[in-house]
C-alpha cells in the first residue's frame, strides 16, 4: 500500500517520500535513516540539538546519537533525556540526573524529574532542536509527553523542531479505549485521544502543532512555531512492528520486546489497582496475569469464558518461577486491546473482600484516573463495583475512537 507525505515539509527541509509498497519484506526506512540518505544537507552551518533514548536507533541499530555526532557537517551540541534516560536503562519512576555524556562530552540534559520542560538555559546555544523517540502507540507512555514540552519550549523560544519518524509498533489502524477526559491530562496523559491512538509519533506532533489547545502554548506562539516531520519511507497503516524488517531496541526497562508492548496495551490498565500483576519483573512483562489466591487454572477458565475476541488465556507450566496466566493473541484484526484490563477491573472488585476502588486513596484514585482518563469510568466502578457494565462503556468508547481516528485522517503521513 504506498504512502505518500502530505506536503508539512517546507522552508527547513525539502524531502520526497518514496512511494514504495508496505509489505512485510520490505525494509522500512526510519525518520534518521531518511534524514542520512539525504546527507544532513538541511542541517548544514546549524547547532543541533538532539532529544532521544536507547530505542533512538537507525535501521542498523545505531543510536541516532552516533549517528549524528560521527557526521562530519553535523555539529550535535547538546543531548536530551525523557524517562528511563537517553540510554533507556533507567527504572520507572526514577529520577534521571543532568550530566554529561560519557561517549561525547556533551551537555545531556534530563527532562525527567523536577524539569521535565526545556528552561531556556537548556536551550541556549542550539539553532533547531530534533526528536528521535519510539513510542508504542499507548496514550499513558511518556515519550510523547516529553515530546510535547520540548515543543512547546521551543517554540517559546523561537527554534524549530525536527521529529524523526517511527512506526507505530501497534500499526496505524487500531484505536481503542476511552478518550482522555480533559481535567485528567498530565504527563501520563499528555494529548486527548483514544488509549490505543493508531498514530505514529510524528502524526502526534503534526496534531499538537495545528489543532488549538493540544499544546500549553499561546495561539500565537503555536502557529509560529516551525515543525518538521521527516516521513519513514516503507511503512504503511496496516503494518505491525513485525512487518517492518526492523530489530526491535527495547523502548524501556520493562518493554524488551514486542510482545511486551502489546501486552502493556491489554493489561497496562487493568492492573494498576485492585490486585491483579502483570508480569513485568518476572519474564512476561505485561503479559502474565496472576491474582493472589487464584490457581492459574481458574484464572485461565474465568477469563476465557468473557469471549474476548482475539484472546485466549493459557495457564503457565507448574515449574514456572510464577505462576500465572499468559495472555494469548489470536486475531489481531478482531481484538481491542484495551477491553481486557477493563474485565480485570470487574473481576478485580468481585474478588476483593470489599470495592478496592471505592477503598483507594485520593492519590491512588487520581494515577488511575490519569492513566485510564474516563472519570465517568472511575464512577461506575466506586458505585456498581462487580455490577459495571464494562460493555455498554466498551460500546460508547469505540465509538468516539472511530470518531476520533477519522477526525485524525487529515494528518496522516501514511495510508
Amino acid at each position: 500500500m504506498p504512502h505518500r507525505a502530505k506536503g508539512i515539509l517546507a522552508g527547513l527541509l525539502l524531502l520526497a517520500c518514496l512511494c514504495l509498497p508496505a509489505t512485510a519484506q520490505a525494509r522500512v526506512l526510519l525518520g534518521i535513516d531518511v534524514l542520512e540518505a539525504k546527507h544532513f544537507d538541511s542541517l548544514r552551518g546549524l547547532r543541533i540539538g538532539l532529544l532521544t533514548h536507547g530505542a533512538g536507533v537507525n535501521g542498523e541499530g545505531v543510536p541516532t546519537w552516533k549517528v549524528l555526532y560521527d557526521a562530519p557537517e553535523i555539529n550535535l551540541v547538546a543531548l536530551y533525556g525523557p524517562e528511563h534516560g537517553i540510554d533507556g536503562k533507567t527504572k520507572a519512576e526514577k529520577y534521571v540526573p543532568t550530566t554529561t555524556h560519557a561517549a561525547t562530552g556533551l551537555p545531556a540534559y534530563s527532562l525527567y524529574g523536577p524539569t521535565r520542560k526545556p528552561t531556556p538555559e537548556m536551550l541556549s546555544g542550539i539553532d533547531l532542536m530534533i526528536i528521535d523517540l519510539q513510542d508504542i502507540g499507548v496514550r499513558s507512555y511518556t515519550y510523547v509527553s516529553a515530546m510535547r514540552l520540548t515543543m512547546e519550549a521551543c517554540f517559546e523560544a523561537g527554534i524549530p523542531v525536527m521529529v524523526l519518524d517511527r512506526p507505530n509498533p501497534l500499526g496505524g489502524r487500531k484505536v481503542d479505549g476511552p478518550m482522555l477526559d480533559k481535567h485528567l491530562m498530565s504527563y501520563v496523559g499528555a494529548f486527548r485521544v483514544p488509549y490505543v491512538h493508531g498514530l505514529t509519533i510524528g502524526e502526534l506532533a503534526l496534531m499538537a502543532k495545528h489543532i488549538p489547545g493540544w499544546m500549553d502554548v499561546s495561539v500565537e506562539v503555536q502557529q509560529q512555531g516551525k515543525l518538521y516531520v521527516i516521513p519513514m519511507e516503507g511503512w504503511g497503516r496496516d503494518m505491525l512492528w513485525t512487518d517492518t524488517g526492523l530489530r526491535w531496541t527495547p523502548t524501556s526497562p520493562a518493554i524488551p520486546d514486542f510482545a511486551a508492548a502489546v501486552g502493556y496495551a491489554m493489561t497496562g490498565l487493568g492492573c494498576q489497582l485492585g490486585g491483579f500483576r502483570h508480569g513485568y519483573g518476572e519474564g512476561y512483562p505485561f503479559r502474565l496475569l496472576n491474582f493472589t489466591n487464584k490457581p492459574p487454572e481458574h484464572l485461565a477458565r474465568t477469563l476465557n469464558s468473557i469471549g474476548i475476541k482475539g484472546l485466549q488465556f493459557h495457564p503457565q507450566p507448574s515449574w514456572e518461577k510464577v505462576p500465572g496466566v499468559y495472555v494469548v493473541v489470536t486475531d489481531w484484526d478482531a481484538l481491542h486491546p484495551t477491553e481486557l484490563s477493563f474485565h480485570l477491573m470487574r473481576l478485580a472488585a468481585a474478588w476483593n473482600e470489599s470495592n478496592p476502588f471505592a477503598d483507594a486513596s485520593k492519590s491512588r484514585a487520581l494515577l488511575f484516573n490519569k492513566h485510564t482518563g474516563s472519570q465517568d469510568w472511575w464512577n461506575e466502578l466506586v458505585t456498581r463495583g462487580d455490577r459495571a457494565r464494562v460493555e455498554t462503556f466498551l460500546k460508547e468508547w469505540d465509538a468516539r475512537a472511530r470518531e476520533f481516528q477519522s477526525s485524525s485522517q487529515r494528518y496522516w503521513l501514511y495510508r
